[in-house]
């Protein structure tokens, strides 16, 4: 997508990933491989894709991988130079000539509206996407937030991405509700931070993919503490809501939850199977 609206990206990335532990005692949770390639590439890769190519990521303590996968490893590269090696690095080095990667850190693990909020430094005072590189999302055709600029182009609001869950797993997500504007896109009325299942508005979860206008930073900084006694978007973005400034969107696509084993085994396996070519 040429002359997106969208010029950056927020990954946040400071989590602990304890889940995968021990493999993420050491290891960011966002450089786990799904094949070949580590999962916030796959999220950098569809931010591009989308016309994105400011590349801000909110790190924390053990996370200095992530900075050294989008760098130059001269001992590597002139290890392999000239080899039939070489080849393996061309898709990484293309994506580091197309983005530009800044870097804050979260000193404190406060919840996913504190980690947004961390990174303001980086966005500044323009819309921004968010990607949690944890949900892995496929579409061969367009990726997920190439459908929500091409939303945003038009709407000029936030947008959630959003897909319908089992009822009994609602306690997992931020749960929204509102009223259908257009096929698949929701004007969003309540928002609702992991709700118990008989608490819930829907069955529409929201997934780690946002498009966020820059005055959610002022809102985030008086949004008081929510479940968890944690700064959650969900609360921020329920009084964008509220003015009518929220759209969900059902996005058209698959979304891997790779925060859970399960999900990361579906993942690779699927695109082992129909995405990765040797």
């Amino acid at each position: 997508m040429k002359n997106s609206p969208i010029k950056k990206c927020l990954f946040p990335a400071a989590g602990y990933g304890t889940r995968f532990l021990p493999t993420t005692k050491s290891m960011p949770k966002e450089m786990l491989p799904v094949v070949n390639k580590p999962l916030i590439q796959y999220g950098v890769e569809e931010a591009l894709e989308a016309g994105i190519s400011g590349m801000a990521v909110v790190t924390g303590r053990g996370k200095r991988a992530i900075e050294d996968h989008f760098d130059v490893n001269y001992e590597l590269e002139h290890q392999i130079a000239g080899s039939d090696k070489e080849i393996y690095l061309s898709e990484i080095r293309l994506l580091m000539q197309r983005a530009v990667f800044s870097y804050t850190r979260q000193i404190e693990m406060k919840g996913l509206g504190h980690a947004i909020l961390t990174g303001e430094t980086l966005i500044g005072d323009e819309p921004f996407a968010v990607v949690l590189a944890d949900d892995l999302c496929y579409h061969p055709d367009a990726g997920v937030l190439s459908q929500m600029v091409e939303l945003y182009d038009y709407y000029r609001c936030s947008i959630v991405a959003v897909e319908e869950v089992p009822r009994n797993e609602t306690h997992k997500y931020g749960v929204i509700a509102g009223d259908e504007i257009a096929p698949g896109i929701i004007r969003v009325n309540n928002m609702v931070e992991k709700p118990k299942p008989e608490e819930a508005p829907s069955n529409l979860a929201i997934i780690g993919r946002y498009i966020l206008t820059p005055d959610i930073f002022n809102i985030l900084r008086t949004t008081p503490a929510g479940r968890g006694g944690e700064l959650q978007i969900t609360d921020a973005l329920l009084t964008q809501a509220l003015q009518g400034r929220v759209l969900a969107y059902k996005f058209k696509g698959r979304r891997f939850d790779c925060g859970s084993v399960p999900g990361f085994m579906e993942a690779a396996e699927f695109f082992f199977k129909n995405v990765y070519k040797e």
